[in-house]
């Protein structure tokens, strides 16, 4: 008597669990979902928590990782406008957005991420063979416009690659994508290389001519302003010299009234010019300008005492 409670409530706890079992189902964070009927999609689940089913084979339940998937295409050559063969790899982020049409899309595959990825595969060697084929080799490898155009190519692979998806309806929305590998084919490798020392040759040479060019302008201009300055100074020192010259014409009239006094100034500036510094003077007092220092029996100023 004592088992058949006991017996009983097991025997609903497994009746509930099958229950459960049959017509309820959980769908995680991580998850989006596509419940058939009949084998044809009915309903889309996008957002976590359990949900309730017919039992198969009414109803059955498809479940799909919703997270970002990585995966690289493999290296494929691409032809660049100006007619070069470059070999590429790019990396592309993925994930489900829309699981109605993905189910659809990809669900008679035995690996419908793998399948989904082999799609995307295509559709990007179709963009990256478009986009390359609209750039020169120097906007992938060049070092001078610090990845400008690097960083722009990806994007217009990525642009393109999101278009073809969406206009095929495959429910995947792409999250990401970046050039992973440049390479050129070993053939080809030493033209490369002999053609951008060629074009790098030509943008020295162009710097090199129009520095040269400044140089002569600034030389110019320094030679202009020079002479300008030159023939300023000339102009002033001629101005300087006629007043001097109109002075000295002055002086020399009160000079010639009185050739005594101006003998006896021009005695006394040279003197005064030797006695600047301090020294010790060996002279004779005969010889001009020192016969100054004699006794005074010359009158300088206009005859003997």
């Amino acid at each position: 008597m004592k088992r058949n409670p006991l017996t009983l409530v097991v025997g609903v706890l497994l009746i509930i669990i099958f229950g459960l079992w049959l017509f309820v189902f959980q769908v995680r964070t991580t998850e989006v979902a596509v419940v058939t009927t009949f084998g044809n999609p009915t309903r889309p689940l996008t957002e976590p928590g359990p949900y309730l089913k017919w039992p198969w084979p009414i109803q059955k339940v498809w479940l799909f990782d919703k997270r970002v998937q990585n995966f690289e295409d493999k290296l494929t050559e691409g032809l660049t406008r100006d007619s070069f063969n470059l070999l590429t790899t790019v990396y592309v982020g993925w994930k489900i957005s829309d699981p109605a049409s993905f189910f659809p899309k990809f669900v008679s595959s035995e690996n419908p991420i793998g399948e989904a990825e082999r799609q995307l595969e295509r559709l990007l060697g179709n963009a990256k063979s478009a986009v390359i084929g609209r750039h020169r080799l120097s906007d992938f490898i060049s070092t001078t416009d610090s990845g400008t155009n690097f960083v722009a190519i990806e994007n217009e692979i990525l642009a393109t690659l999101q278009t073809q998806v969406r206009a095929n309806n495959y429910g995947l929305e792409i999250e990401f994508l970046g050039i992973k590998r440049l390479q050129l084919p070993p053939n080809v490798s030493q033209s490369v290389f002999d053609r951008m020392t060629s074009e790098r040759k030509v943008l020295a040479d162009q710097l090199q001519y129009e520095g040269e060019a400044d140089a002569q302008k600034i030389r110019s201009d320094a030679e202009r302003k020079a002479q300008e300055m030159l023939a300023g100074a000339q102009g002033e020192a001629t101005g300087i010299k006629g007043q001097g010259e109109a002075e000295a014409a002055k002086s020399l009239s009160v000079f010639q009234q009185n050739p005594a006094l101006a003998s006896f100034l021009f005695r006394l500036n040279a003197l005064e010019g030797s006695l600047k510094d301090r020294s010790i003077l060996v002279f004779d007092q005969n010889t001009p300008p020192f016969d100054l220092f004699r006794g005074g029996s010359t009158n300088w100023l206009g005859g003997q005492k």
